[in-house]
């Protein structure tokens, strides 16, 4: 049976895709809505972007955020 995201974890995608006009927004967003720092944010948000379950909640977020990752592994 295919395991559902948390309610955490939709937030955490939905943040994500979301547009932040000012710097520092996000984060003061993660802070509050979360109650994480953002590295813990960002650790959680790349487990997610493993998981089956993410992609198909959230497939266009899931992708674009796949390719940056792995474009920014090739540069390294």
């Amino acid at each position: 049976m295919e395991q559902q995201l948390d309610e955490r974890e939709r937030v955490i995608l939905a943040l994500e895709g979301r547009y932040w006009r000012t710097p520092g927004a996000k984060e003061q967003a993660i802070r509050e809505q979360l109650g994480l720092s953002p590295t813990r944010y960002y650790q959680l948000l790349g487990g997610l972007l493993d998981r089956p379950e993410a992609l198909a909640h959230a497939p266009v977020l899931v992708n674009r955020l796949r390719r940056l990752r792995e474009a920014r592994r090739g540069r390294r």
